[in-house]
């Protein structure tokens, strides 16, 4: 067959592609959430300056998200070139070898300037599996003109208790006006996140030290009787559906007066061209109880590789350009300094940021003072905050959120979804082989 100058394949409308090298096409894997919506947004200046590469995006909301990258990575599907993951899945992951090492990094993407706790949360060995996004802690978001008007002053580090006793005489339903917004669909990553925080707040582990469950202990038993109480008495209707982002939206649109949720929220509260109240927002300290220990968590979502991308080196050159300060200075450009990835950079945190940035002293001080290594008053043989760094805590964690979801709604007592909980979590951990 004689070949056709490169001229006639043009003029046929055949593309050019065809004759040299084709794009590579990234495919990435995402939360829903409005950090990486605008990451998405924004991409478009990565593809003008990688004409090479194409990147195909998978938004997905968050429990889906954990279920679809989970599977593909367990079986080695190879649907993702990128995936979203935190200081959870990664280190899991990566003792599996199911993720590329970020290894040889150019020089100006500046390692040492990622906050150490973030790195250490994404490492084995000081090798890191993936790149932090945006890290997050947890922040209490509460409406200053509300408590202005009620006569109530917000203490900067407040107990669970006294958010209660608050939540009670701002809570007026009949105006859509709730006193307390909190997460409460089912889900490790979603009501356990901050049910854990709250439980270690109330002095609460989630095992001893031989890896029995403590779920039916006083601890727990407090905790969540305050957190189905104080939900049923002050919270929004149908509170059961609601994850970050439904919370999120609540409070933007004027109907929470506190809010206790990750520190990431502070520049969508205060952006007037998302939330109605974003001129009448505080920000105190994450509430503790009998302890501050692990009464916050740490947390960074972040990008990662895994070893079945056929597309490595593109996927590598996007999570670079994604996570660097050249992308945190595009969306300072873009979208206003306030609106930058939060919570992984300490050059992020220079005057500018904090003086622009009403959330960002408080989120400082939570990300310092979160120490996965010491998460609770009691002793634990565990690492992580809000979750336990252990392959089986993601089916554990979204069990017994069911179970507590089920109490919120009224389907069974706080002490009888504990009990299941307690009995659920010690046949897993059993088949497992953890228990001494």
């Amino acid at each position: 067959m004689k070949l056709l100058p490169n001229a006639l394949f043009l003029s046929a409308g055949i593309s050019f592609a065809l004759l040299g090298h084709a794009a590579d096409t990234v495919t990435i894997a995402t939360v829903n959430n409005s950090d990486m919506i605008r990451m998405q947004k924004l991409s478009k200046t990565f593809e003008a300056a990688h004409p090479d590469i194409k990147l195909n995006w998978v938004v997905l909301e968050e429990n889906v998200l954990r279920q679809r990258l989970t599977t593909d990575i367990a079986t080695q599907g190879g649907q993702f070139d990128v995936l979203t993951i935190g200081t959870y899945e990664t280190p899991l992951w990566a003792a599996k070898r199911w993720l590329e090492p970020m290894k040889d990094l150019p020089a100006d993407y500046d390692v040492a300037d990622i906050f150490p706790s973030v790195r250490q949360g994404l490492s084995i060995n000081d090798t890191l599996y993936a790149l932090p996004f945006y890290g997050e802690s947890t922040v209490t978001y509460y409406r200053t003109d509300l408590f202005k008007d009620a006569g109530l002053s917000m203490p900067e580090h407040p107990t669970w208790t006294q958010l209660g006793e608050f939540a009670g005489k701002l809570h007026h339903p009949d105006k859509e006006q709730y006193g307390m917004c909190l997460r409460g669909k089912a889900g490790w990553g979603e009501n356990i996140a901050l049910l854990s925080t709250m439980a270690n707040a109330f002095g609460a582990r989630w095992f001893d030290e031989k890896w029995q469950p403590q779920l039916t202990g006083p601890e727990w038993t407090a905790a969540a009787n305050f957190y189905v109480d104080t939900l049923k008495r002050y919270g929004p209707p149908g509170v059961s559906s609601n994850g970050f982002n439904e919370t999120l939206a609540l409070f933007n649109s004027g109907k929470c007066a506190i809010w206790v949720d990750a520190s990431v929220a502070g520049s969508f509260i205060t952006d007037k061209t998302q939330s109605n109240v974003a001129d009448k927002v505080g920000f105190v300290a994450a509430p503790t109880q009998v302890t501050d220990k692990g009464s916050s968590w740490l947390y960074a979502w972040s990008l990662a590789i895994p070893t079945s991308s056929q597309h490595k080196d593109a996927a590598k050159a996007f999570v670079t350009w994604a996570t660097s300060k050249e992308y945190i200075q595009l969306v300072a450009q873009k979208d206003g300094i306030t609106n930058v990835p939060p919570g992984t950079r300490m050059s992020t945190y220079s005057d500018a940021y904090l003086q622009a940035a009403p959330f960002a002293k408080v989120t400082l001080q939570m990300m310092q003072n979160a120490d996965p290594a010491h998460p609770s008053m009691q002793q634990v043989p565990y690492v992580g905050i809000q979750y336990v760094t252990i392959p089986e805590f993601q089916a554990i964690g979204t069990s017994v959120g069911k179970q507590l979801s089920a109490a919120l709604t009224g389907q069974m007592s706080v002490e009888q979804a504990l009990a299941s909980a307690q009995q659920s979590t010690e046949r897993e951990m059993k088949r497992a082989g953890y228990p001494k």
